[in-house]
């Protein structure tokens, strides 16, 4: 999920950093500039790692910036292809399929060929098409619906677990433009892709959302236990623990 990419750059270093030592100062160029940051065909940046070398830096003429040619690397996230990430369903729509987000990441879609079969999207009566739900139709004589088969939902906010099937890279552009024949004034709508989404399947027994596989009690007690790790870990920053 996390790997190490090595890149090089110019950083440019304001007055106001002089003070600090070269290596964190040039850390906090990185991290300003990289994090949190799509680089195509690399990942999601996540934070600098370490410095591989660095030039002599040069002032810039007219603006006091220091100039320094740097090697480094940095973290990033990118998935493997049969990884299996956690996430908590955040849209459903009958095109794109079922849309899942993680604490960092909301670009992981799981397409409808992909999910388990059959599965139909269902849209309750009185209700607008936003507000539907996948519904996987298991088959079985014995349901207690009498419709020959049991029914499990893809509900919005359960988290789930899927596989990664593949990477989409889209090429865009750093600006949109009003589409020809745009009224000026008007107020262009245009849906704009995302630079790098992941795209995941669930149709293999032990993916979907957890409440299937785990059952409710099963299921609160992993919540309660990361819960209190969780705690545990910002009791150990608190105090200063290592």
């Amino acid at each position: 999920m996390y790997v190490l990419a090595t890149l090089s750059d110019t950083a440019a270093l304001p007055p106001s950093s002089f003070p600090l030592p070269t290596a964190r100062a040039l850390e906090n160029w990185l991290n300003a500039k990289y994090s949190d940051r799509i680089l195509p065909n690399v990942g999601l940046c996540v934070c600098f790692h370490s410095l591989i070398s660095t030039s002599e830096g040069l002032i810039a003429h007219g603006t006091g910036l220091v100039n320094v040619n740097v090697t480094f690397r940095i973290i990033v996230w990118r998935p493997f292809k049969g990884e299996i990430l956690q996430g908590t369903i955040i849209q459903s729509d009958r095109e794109g399929g079922v849309w899942l987000g993680m604490d960092f990441f909301e670009d992981l879609q799981v397409p409808p060929s992909v999910l388990f079969e059959p599965s139909v999207f269902n849209v309750e009566d009185g209700k607008d098409e936003s507000e539907g739900v996948w519904v996987w139709r298991s088959e079985n004589a014995d349901a207690e619906n009498g419709k020959g088969y049991d029914e499990y939902f893809f509900d919005r906010n359960e988290k789930c677990l899927a596989r990664v099937e593949m990477e989409v890279w889209n090429d865009v552009p750093p600006q949109m433009t009003k589409p020809a024949g745009a009224v000026e004034g008007e107020t262009a709508v245009e849906e704009r892709k995302q630079p790098y989404a992941v795209q995941a399947s669930m149709m293999h027994s032990g993916l979907g959302p957890k409440l299937w596989w785990l059952g409710e009690e099963e299921l609160a007690g992993e919540v309660q236990e990361a819960e209190e790790m969780g705690e545990a870990d910002a009791g150990v920053g608190a105090d200063g623990g290592v």
